[in-house]
């Protein structure tokens, strides 16, 4: 890694941003830069507006920290900045980051190398309005925004389409509805940690994320061992497939019904919540890696090149 001659590395958070996940990465970058610190890192957070490219320059950092979420920090154009800076940074690069944050062209991707996802397509938003474009239930959802923003639930027997959102985007992604349980895996580098089962009352959308009482975590899921093997198998597999780098987190849904047969990918997320309470520390936690470890082991594991 390029570190200078410093005794404590410079670490740049990157946080914020002009996502409609600005709130959460805030939040993320802000544990992140804390745990850092207790790390022994020197730490400056950096709120990613439109001056970034600027203020990186100015601040000479010797790593960054990505802690954004959503477009242009999770969708290829903040690491494209970093690799045109030669600042090395954490999480995926170019490529992965791009094609993970495009979900139709990431289950493309899974679909060739053999990993289960359910059918979809992307459509103009006029014309998921016009007609059904799959047997209900199906979900519409924004192709390539983060958070579950803007999801829409077309229920079994519904006559017609929902009236999409003005926010929503032209082009939609329109996928068969998968029932079942949510779980989810964290992959570290070459390794695949654990299984959380994320129970919620109802539908998981960005509130039971993000707020209290929203949803509860059961680490390690309680689910068979068979389905538990599967999740570690095919986070890696989909973290290799997308050529993730650092840390990514694999979302499935399982029909129980259904034994190994029920258990597809979801998506993948390449910058997953930082916060201490996500999914990725608390199962980081139950390997025994602590938060202040786990961020030491991204800003470690940062590079250009990625």
């Amino acid at each position: 890694m390029g570190m200078s001659s410093r005794a404590a590395p410079r670490i740049c958070v990157l946080k914020g941003g002009l996502s409609s996940e600005r709130e959460v990465s805030l939040s993320s970058g802000h544990e992140c830069a804390k745990a850092l610190r207790v790390a022994g890192y020197e730490v400056i957070e950096l709120d990613a507006r439109g001056d970034v490219v600027q203020r990186l320059v100015e601040i000479a950092p010797d790593i960054v920290f990505n802690a954004l979420h959503g477009r242009f920090g999770e969708d290829g154009c903040v690491q494209g900045i970093l690799e045109w800076l030669r600042i090395p940074y954490t999480h995926s690069g170019v490529l992965a980051s791009a094609l993970a944050m495009d979900k139709e062209r990431s289950k493309a991707a899974f679909r060739v190398a053999g990993l289960p996802v359910v059918a979809s397509c992307l459509a103009p938003k006029s014309d998921a309005m016009a007609a059904h474009l799959l047997t209900p239930p199906y979900v519409i959802k924004p192709n390539n925004e983060g958070s579950s923003v803007g999801v829409y639930l077309v229920q079994e027997g519904a006559n017609r389409p929902p009236a999409l959102s003005e926010d929503m985007p032209e082009t939609v992604m329109v996928e068969a509805f998968a029932p079942g349980r949510e779980l989810t895996t964290t992959v570290m580098g070459d390794r695949a940690l654990t299984v959380t089962d994320i129970l919620t009352d109802g539908w998981y959308d960005y509130d039971a994320k993000y707020k209290p009482g929203g949803s509860r975590h059961v680490v390690p899921a309680d689910i068979p061992a068979d389905i538990h093997d599967a999740c570690l198998d095919l986070a890696l597999r989909a973290h290799q497939v997308l050529g993730c780098r650092g840390v990514s987190r694999t979302d499935f849904r399982w029909d129980e019904s259904r034994g190994l047969e029920g258990l597809i990918i979801l998506e993948v997320n390449t910058q997953p919540g930082m916060t201490p309470t996500s999914l990725v520390p608390e199962q980081a936690g139950h390997c025994g890696i602590s938060f202040s470890d786990l961020c030491r082991w991204m800003v470690e594991d940062a590079s250009c090149d990625r």
